[in-house]
């Protein structure tokens, strides 16, 4: 599967699409889900064009890698939900069909602010 440059996700890094922005760097952006699932719901999604984490680990270099994984911790702690700051919180990427991927580019959801719950329903 290629890169889709069409997809919801390059659209907002693009600034097409609106985002309800909580954070930005040179490797990430990060904001809040248009439809929480939880208290506290974020997306964190790397500026590359990866489709999957698959994907991102094949591809990106190890600054973005890096970047991007302290990026969501940076996120976590800008929400309040990091060990430091909070109770902790879920990541989630979907990956794939199998994994229920709804948009074809990598992101994690951030899940926090209260008990999660089960892992897998």
């Amino acid at each position: 599967m290629s890169y889709d440059n069409n997809n919801i996700f390059a659209k907002i890094l693009r600034g097409e699409i609106p985002c309800k922005k909580i954070y930005e760097d040179e490797f990430v952006l990060s904001f809040h889900d248009i439809s929480p699932q939880k208290k506290i719901h974020a997306l964190v999604i790397p500026k590359g064009k990866y489709i999957d984490l698959d994907d991102f680990n094949n591809k990106a270099s190890p600054e973005e890698i890096v970047g991007f994984f302290k990026g969501v911790s940076k996120v976590a702690s800008k929400l309040g939900i990091s060990i430091n700051e909070g109770n902790g919180y879920r990541t989630l990427s979907n990956i794939g069909e199998n994994g229920g991927q709804e948009v074809p580019h990598l992101h994690f959801h951030l899940f926090g602010g209260e008990k999660i719950g089960k892992m897998v329903e």
